[in-house]
């Protein structure tokens, strides 16, 4: 193999493919970027058997990529050697020759470097192939998607199910759904695509909003019962998905409310923040007293001291009310709503409540659990 690239194009592709390699990885060739060379075109690989990216560079799509194949070839070279001498390379583009066997030369400008590297045929197989059943989604929609609801996975691995994003289509409407059992994050979005019911693990998502932005292009999502597949320009990521069966969770989410607080988004998140540094058993506990238009806040530690905030609502209807939960989760679930004035509907002080955008948009619905105290 011998080739040129433009160094920044080539360091940029490293960087996205370098997202999905785990840097203790059992099998050593994972630890590597696979590099394989075309008549015109180049294929870079990462993965960490769970989650791979595959990269596509070729002048045809990316005339600034300067791409010139002088010999075909392949080879793996570890990736954080790999980053590291393509950034410090003092020009514009980067040669890069294998020279004997696995050994390989990066050169540009006055620098020069050698490293062994591992055969491309030492490189685990990756089936790259696409699921026939897929929709395509803007960019900074799917990054969207993934915001207002990935937060409330699980982080902990007691009930692995729940450590993914539950993502079920029926034809025509996309239902996105997480909780931890404690709280529940669900976005509802049109879309045409065959029914199916998949659960993918936060982990991929985060990455997949990283890698392809906010932007208005488009990414295909394609999915069977074993894989996810994102698909947009020269870049494929895909992941595995988690087994089992998710939780239903339509019978958990209230329909019939006897209170409703309407309240300034921003000034309910500033509050909660500023209250939530005092906390019990590692759980900021906030007690929320309403009686017509004041709200008070209130969290109390016997070893800490104790924090008093009042707010004014906006409005709100039904018998006064005192009721505790987690400020986290309140605060997180405000944040990922995005009107100016929220909707926080209230069932009863120790049943489930919900937070939604306060105007016509009904696609993002939170619901937080209530904390029993003893005040």
């Amino acid at each position: 193999m011998n080739i040129r690239i433009s160094k920044n194009k080539f360091y940029e592709a490293l960087q996205i493919v370098s997202r999905a390699i785990a840097p203790n990885s059992p099998v050593p060739a994972l630890s590597g970027i696979k590099i394989e060379a075309y008549t015109n075109e180049l294929v870079i690989t990462g993965s960490d058997a769970d989650i791979s990216i595959k990269m596509v560079l070729s002048n045809e799509t990316e005339p600034e990529l300067n791409l010139s194949v002088i010999e075909e070839g392949s080879v793996v070279i570890d990736y954080r050697y790999l980053n590291e001498i393509v950034r410090k390379i003092d020009s514009e583009e980067v040669q890069i020759e294998i020279i004997d066997g696995t050994l390989t030369r990066f050169s540009g400008g006055k620098a020069e470097f050698k490293i062994n590297g591992f055969r491309a045929s030492d490189y685990p197989t990756i089936d790259f192939s696409v699921p026939s059943n897929h929709f395509t989604i803007k960019c900074h929609k799917l990054s969207e998607i993934i915001e207002e609801t990935a937060f409330a996975v699980n982080s902990k691995d007691t009930r692995v199910i729940l450590t993914g994003v539950n993502m079920k289509c029926d034809g025509s409407v996309l239902v996105c759904t997480a909780t931890d059992s404690y709280r529940l994050a669900k976005k509802t979005i049109n879309t045409e695509c065959e029914p199916f019911g998949i659960t993918v693990v936060a982990k991929t998502l985060n990455m997949a909003r990283n890698i392809f932005g906010s932007s208005d292009s488009e990414v295909e999502i394609s999915q069977n019962d074993k894989k996810i597949v994102f698909s947009e320009g020269g870049i494929i990521m895909q992941s595995r998905l988690l087994d089992g069966t998710f939780p239903e969770t339509e019978r958990l989410i209230p329909t019939e409310f006897s209170r409703e607080l309407v309240i300034n988004r921003r000034s309910l998140i500033s509050a909660l923040d500023r209250s939530s540094f005092i906390k019990t058993d590692n759980m900021a506990i906030i007690r929320c007293q309403i009686n017509g238009n004041e709200v008070l806040l209130t969290n109390k530690s016997q070893e800490i001291g104790e924090a008093h905030e009042e707010l004014v609502a906006e409005s709100y209807t039904g018998e006064p009310l005192d009721i505790s939960f987690s400020g986290t989760y309140v605060e997180d679930a405000a944040k990922a709503l995005s009107s100016d004035n929220i909707r926080i509907k209230f069932t009863g002080e120790m049943k489930p409540f919900i937070l939604v955008n306060d105007g016509e948009d009904t696609s993002l619905l939170q619901l937080v659990l209530p904390v029993r105290t003893y005040n």
